[in-house]
């Protein structure tokens, strides 16, 4: 969208310019300009003049900045408890759930950190401990899924990563009330989509070894 209305602007002035000898053109440009829409937003048609001030400044205010902060350290811990399944769960379907949660969370954490790094906001150190967010595991929690194997640590790992999901969703929630930044708006949406779903199959996976 920013490229587009600088490119608009940029024939706007080209046009409206004159040499010292002609007359200046007093006449505006009246194609309408169509500015896309934010994430599910319809475009809107815009006048020049509109246009003029339509390109915003986006600054993340601190609801926007303690998401990307917290959601890091909340990530970090869903890969630990991803990283034990290989060797400890029995069933191959929450074997190949932990390898793609370490698929989707690995790369969102690298983008969160770049983000913050872009604003010069510090990113969490990896051992810092954040046992009072939403869904996350207590210690002693992780030191039983660490003892556990075969079907009890399926179960465990079930029940924990559910929580843990759940604690996630109530963070984008309050990012997506709170924020003002839409890069986190989009964050915040992908995990939501991306978690419900994986809460689902869960779920599914938890019932299946109840039934």
């Amino acid at each position: 969208m920013r490229v587009a209305l600088i490119a608009v602007f940029a024939v706007t002035l080209s046009l409206s310019a004159c040499s010292a000898d002609e007359k200046p053109s007093v006449a505006m440009p009246t194609a309408p300009i169509i500015a896309p829409g934010r994430p599910g937003e319809p475009a809107r048609t815009l006048s020049p003049s509109e246009a003029a001030v339509a390109v915003p400044v986006e600054t993340p205010n601190a609801v926007d900045v303690i998401f990307m902060q917290n959601m890091i350290s909340h990530h970090r811990q869903a890969l630990d408890m991803a990283a034990l399944a290989p060797t400890r769960a029995d069933s191959d379907k929450l074997k190949g759930l932990a390898s793609r949660i370490k698929d989707v969370q690995g790369p969102e954490i690298q983008f969160m950190t770049s983000w913050l790094q872009q604003q010069g906001q510090k990113v969490p150190d990896h051992h810092a401990a954040h046992t009072d967010m939403p869904g996350m595991a207590t210690p002693e929690q992780i030191e039983a899924l660490k003892a556990a194997s075969g079907k009890d640590f399926d179960r465990l790992f079930l029940q924990l990563m559910i929580a843990h999901h759940e604690g996630a969703l109530k963070m984008a929630e309050q990012a997506l009330v709170g924020g003002s930044h839409q890069k986190i708006e989009e964050v915040a949406n992908d995990i939501t989509a991306t978690q419900n779903a994986e809460i689902r199959r869960m779920l599914e996976m938890s019932a299946a070894m109840s039934g």
